[in-house]
């Protein structure tokens, strides 16, 4: 049975010192492992915020979340084994190479083949010959290969991508979102992508537009995998 990750009823806001500022209440969404998805809207319409309540990275305001796997229901906490995040600024560790950045994550939970298996992905996104190499001698696509491999490398049931492309060339983001596709397909991971490339959105096999605190899918993806809850209501946006 496939794991897949469920928002009932989430409200996000936040305080500033004069007022509170709500991004979006009472929202539904069901998300799946091995299906792909999109979410698109202008600039603080709140996607980020969204893409961190799923991933169990943050806690929503009002309503709850969690994670069935295998009909087993944890919470969204306990997702943090089965994730992988791929941030726009890449984030990789300056201080380390490109190999032991994507090591690293398997170091930590004391993965004696932590280094094989980096090698192994480094190969799969093409940067062999980059090994020993730090980010600051790396171009923009290469350090985002090196992120997509770091994320992919502990075979995570979902992966989450806040704006991949973002700071690359259309060549380069052509690539990245290719190979995105194709390594989460191949190792049946759920695909969770914040764009606002409709070229990359249209890779996906479903689509979501949030505008005004509003999610709502793309009508072309009605019939097109058995993902989608969804819904609803409208929060006060910021810039």
């Amino acid at each position: 049975m496939s794991c897949k990750i469920e928002l009932e009823g989430v409200s996000q806001s936040f305080k500033t010192t004069t007022s509170t500022i709500t991004l979006f209440e009472k929202l539904d969404i069901t998300v799946e492992q091995g299906q792909s998805y999109a979410i698109t809207g202008p600039s603080g319409s709140g996607k980020t915020s969204l893409l961190m309540l799923l991933s169990g990275l943050e806690k929503p305001t009002t309503g709850q979340g969690r994670f069935i796997n295998a009909e087993t229901v944890l919470p969204l906490d306990s997702l943090r084994s089965h994730v992988g995040f791929i941030f726009q600024q890449f984030h990789l560790l300056p201080e380390l190479s490109a190999l032991n950045n994507i090591a690293l994550p398997l170091k930590l939970r004391g993965d004696k083949q932590a280094v094989a298996k980096a090698e192994h992905w480094l190969a799969k996104v093409g940067l062999s010959k980059r090994a020993d190499h730090r980010p600051s001698q790396l171009s923009g696509g290469e350090q985002q290969r090196v992120a997509i491999a770091r994320a992919l490398v502990f075979s995570p049931k979902f992966i989450f991508a806040d704006e991949p492309t973002g700071n690359l060339d259309q060549g380069n983001a052509s690539d990245i979102s290719d190979m995105l596709f194709e390594c989460s397909q191949a190792h049946n991971a759920g695909l969770i992508i914040v764009t606002h490339s409709n070229e990359l959105a249209n890779k996906a096999q479903n689509i979501y537009s949030f505008t005004e605190g509003r999610l709502t899918l793309d009508c072309k993806n009605i019939n097109s995998g058995p993902a989608r809850h969804l819904t609803q209501h409208t929060g006060q946006q910021y810039a």
